[in-house]
């Protein structure tokens, strides 16, 4: 399949991994980049190849497949985050069962499963309670700005242009949080441009405005956190006294002065400035305090979808033993606590770990117990030993999945039930073949967490073989 070799009027075939679609060629596979759907007909030309698959950019579009939808957003053609908003909402569904099915035998080798239906997001906009914005003083322009020969300040806020770890575009307006989130990054940005503050310059590590963090919750309770690139005291005393002044529902606020070279935060220290140390979110009668660098489901409504899953799977009768593998906050263990006789979280992150303490503090919840440290190294027999075999094990891992000697260590355990929830099934069927030889997998139910996005949730239940 050489570069550059060029198909003309083809029929897009399917969807394929990571948002992309395919098309069968004579040649191999190739995957299409770009907004395309199955059943769009387009030319395309091969920019990439790799023995018999290849990538490819569409030129043309003769025709639009039906399983189109008008996307919605302004930023569609520039941003990378709600990359299938020209697709059908039951089709992105239909794609994500399908995806989670193919994993579990393709990878898993995994079959005779029971794939419950997908559970739909009944909110399909302004779903998140978390999002990130990013100053630049290298504003990304597009073709529309260029060809407008209007004059467009250099400053930005926003998010990321894909692939492009150096330009941000300035986001008017964001479908994926409520307000006041998109009132917030505005007014900020205009303040930070009238006053003349230096926006950040990732490439040389200069400026002042660097990031802000915004987090709502479905108490109706707002936390910001800007970061700035210089301790300029003069500016930060300005910047979140205008917040304060102007956005009376912010409940929470902070600052931190990052002066690496990368914009993550959980190594530095977050000032509080004004209002609650922590924001909060209620779930089925529970309270979680969500600070600065805590972890929650950016899906606050799926989420509680997802635990209830999670928490049938586990089929808890009171008696029961859980270790809940990468507890995070510990909103799982202390969702299923009361279903349990004690519930045991193990999480790397130490303020995670303290902030799973202080929730079960806060909802009475006394029978729960957690620690912090890398999970292959605490999770042994020597822990098992002091803390009581698990009947049952609930493990949340990350996208890179459950470390070989965690699973080792489950495997010896041998629980009665092992619950899996997964932000990424190719490595949750990875893990669940390495199980096989001890569990079976019964039962599978994936959860859409962030419509118009690839991206599924999916729980897995396995019994101990008899």
């Amino acid at each position: 399949m050489p570069t550059n070799k060029r198909y003309e009027n083809i029929t897009i075939t399917d969807f394929a991994a990571e948002g992309k679609c395919i098309y069968k060629s004579e040649d191999g596979v190739i995957f299409i980049q770009g907004h395309v759907a199955p059943g769009d007909v387009v030319d395309i030309e091969v920019v990439r190849r790799k023995k018999k698959m290849g990538e490819a950019i569409v030129t043309k579009f003769h025709s639009f497949s039906e399983l189109r939808a008008e996307p919605f957003c302004q930023h569609f053609d520039v941003c990378g985050g709600c990359r299938w908003q020209h697709i059908d909402y039951s089709e992105q569904l239909n794609f994500k069962q399908k995806q989670v099915r193919d994993h579990f035998e393709r990878i898993g080798k995994i079959k005779e499963v029971e794939y419950e239906p997908i559970v739909a997001a009944e909110i399909q906009r302004y779903y998140r309670n978390k999002l990130e914005y990013t100053f630049s003083n290298y504003r990304w322009l597009t073709t529309d700005d260029m060809n407008s020969g209007e004059e467009f300040s250099r400053n930005a806020l926003g998010y990321h242009v894909p692939k492009r770890f150096d330009r941000i575009f300035q986001v008017e307006k964001c479908h994926l949080q409520p307000d006041p989130s998109n009132a917030i990054r505005n007014a900020l940005y205009h303040f930070s441009e009238k006053k003349g503050y230096v926006f950040y310059n990732i490439k040389t590590n200069e400026g002042m405005m660097r990031n802000v963090i915004i987090r709502t919750s479905n108490t109706g309770d707002v936390l910001v956190i800007v970061q700035f690139a210089e301790p300029q005291e003069e500016v930060i005393e300005e910047v979140m006294q205008f917040l304060k002044t102007e956005f009376p529902n912010i409940t929470s606020l902070h600052y931190i002065i990052n002066q690496k070279g990368n914009d993550s935060y959980q190594d530095q220290d977050v000032h509080h400035y004004f209002g609650d140390q922590y924001i909060r979110e209620t779930m089925e009668g529970l309270t979680f305090l969500v600070g600065p660098k805590s972890f929650y489901q950016t899906n606050s409504q799926q989420a509680y979808e997802l635990y209830k899953i999670a928490r049938n799977y586990a089929e808890l009768t009171g008696s029961e033993t859980v270790f809940d593998l990468y507890t995070g906050t510990g909103t799982i263990a202390n969702f299923v606590a009361r279903n349990a006789k004690k519930v045991i979280g193990v999480e790397f992150v130490e303020e995670a770990v303290a902030d799973a303490r202080k929730n079960s503090d806060l909802n009475g919840i006394h029978n729960t117990k957690f620690f912090a440290g890398d999970m292959k190294k605490v999770l042994n027999a020597d822990f098992i030993a002091k803390h009581g075999k698990p009947d049952v094990i609930i493990t949340d891992p990350p996208r890179a999945g459950m470390d070989p000697s965690v699973i080792g260590t489950i495997l010896t355990a041998e629980p009665d039930r092992i619950v899996y929830v997964s932000c990424n099934t190719a490595t949750q069927a990875r893990d669940l073949e390495l199980l096989s030889n001890k569990y079976k997998v019964v039962k599978a139910q994936p959860v859409d967490m962030f419509p118009h996005t690839h991206h599924v949730e999916n729980v897995a239940l396995l019994v101990k073989r008899q």
